[in-house]
């Protein structure tokens, strides 16, 4: 069996909710089967057509992804309410996937420095209807942000691709010599700038997609050495099978080959805190950002939904989201977007398409509700039908599975996803 014989994904959506978006998958004819790591993540089976040009995919509730890259949100294991920093979050798989874990509470910020690849983080995470990401654009050693002030950072950085190297073979001629180099220095810079953002008692996860152990054993040893973190022990993921790291013995690496995966390299950083190991004194979330019902302007006349606690903020007739406690957590020197919900025109407030958590789930008063997937399709391809509904939008269901906002004209249905 080859590395990418088996393509794995991961079903964005809440734990409950996963029987729903597997039976929506199912039903245009998709086979696949649970990974051993997480109850979130499946490897595809059969596909009847690309699984990207699937309903499930085309409104956010799958997300492709090798399962190696996987691993580090579940490694760092946000909890929820908690501060974290993805240093850099292009194009938004481990971004999103810690959004899921943390259940849509806390803050995230995504910082992407490249602006095209800024503008596919935002894409990609605004088809994934995730709103507690906040997202800046800054070298990542540069992120002017106050230090000691992280709980956990996802920290991904550019790195030789070593580790995949039988999807791309080119890597092991390209990222060699001055390259290297270059690298090398950048990922120390990015690893100082952590470990001065990081709060004590929080941590760090460092990860790359190669082989190379001067990008990873030597860079857990300069981190150790240079910045003072200690290295905490991760224990192996199942369905997996990991190689030894020369002298990170407390590290995890992917052996890509018989795991079926990209080769991969983890390690888990944490800053010691009042004398305790760092794996012992992680900050509680019930301590940093309560969950509350989230109140928003009325004159928006929007429904509650399931959004966290937070704000509506409105720029040039755009509403933008803002979790509580941004204005603490990041200070007042950084630059940064909130998730989109919509457009006010006058004192009409249109929804996103994609934010189907404007929706009320619990209500289909104004809502379309169909039963098969053929009828979604047909409207996605530009088939217009009466629905009864007199509001100028609606929210489409499959079943009980909401997928985002429809335009009505005089009752009409109009597909309006992008």
């Amino acid at each position: 069996m080859s590395e990418y014989a088996l393509r794995s994904f991961r079903i964005n959506a809440r734990e409950e909710k996963i029987p729903l978006v597997a039976a929506f998958l199912s039903e245009e004819g998709y086979r696949f089967e649970p990974e051993p790591f997480s109850p979130f993540c499946f490897r595809l089976l059969f596909e009847p057509r690309p699984l990207g040009s699937s309903l499930a995919a085309q409104f956010g509730y799958i997300y492709i992804q090798d399962r190696s890259s996987m691993l580090p949100p579940l490694a760092l294991s946000p909890s929820p309410g908690e501060h974290v920093l993805d240093m850099c979050a292009s194009p938004g798989s481990k971004t999103s996937f810690l959004a899921q874990i943390m259940k849509g509470e806390g803050i995230i910020l995504a910082n992407e420095p490249n602006p095209s690849r800024l503008s596919t983080l935002r894409a990609n995470l605004e088809r994934l209807d995730i709103v507690n990401v906040l997202t800046s654009s800054y070298e990542g050693q540069k992120l002017p942000l106050e230090s000691r002030s992280w709980h956990a950072i996802q920290l991904d950085p550019p790195c030789s691709g070593w580790g995949t190297c039988k999807k791309n073979p080119s890597v092991l001629t390209i990222w060699q010599g001055e390259k290297i180099e270059a690298l090398l220095q950048l990922q120390r810079q990015l690893l100082r700038k952590a470990a001065d953002l990081l709060a004590p008692g929080g941590r760090i996860l460092y990860s790359t997609c190669t082989t190379n152990p001067k990008e990873n054993e030597d860079q857990i040893l300069f981190a150790q050495e240079e910045l003072g973190l200690q290295s905490i022990p991760l224990s192996p993921f199942d369905g997996f099978v990991f190689d030894k790291p020369k002298n990170a013995e407390k590290c995890l690496l992917v052996n890509g080959e018989r795991s079926n995966a990209q080769g991969f390299f983890l390690a888990l950083l944490g800053k010691k805190a009042d004398g305790l190991p760092p794996d012992q004194s992680v900050p509680q979330p019930s301590a940093l950002l309560p969950f509350k019902t989230f109140e928003i302007n009325r004159a928006l006349s929007l429904s509650p939904g399931i959004l966290p606690a937070g704000r509506a903020i409105i720029v040039e007739k755009n509403v933008y989201f803002i979790p509580e406690g941004t204005e603490a957590c990041l200070g007042g020197a950084i630059r940064f977007k909130g998730a989109l919900l919509g457009t006010l025109h006058g004192l009409r407030f249109q929804p996103s398409p994609r934010r189907r958590c404007l929706g009320d789930a619990t209500s289909s008063a104004d809502a379309l509700v169909l039963d098969s997937t053929s009828d979604i399709l047909s409207l996605l391809a530009g088939r217009s039908f009466q629905t009864g509904l007199v509001k100028k939008e609606a929210l489409l269901f499959w079943r009980t599975l909401p997928l985002g906002f429809i335009r009505l004209k005089n009752g009409r249905a109009i597909a309006s996803f992008r």
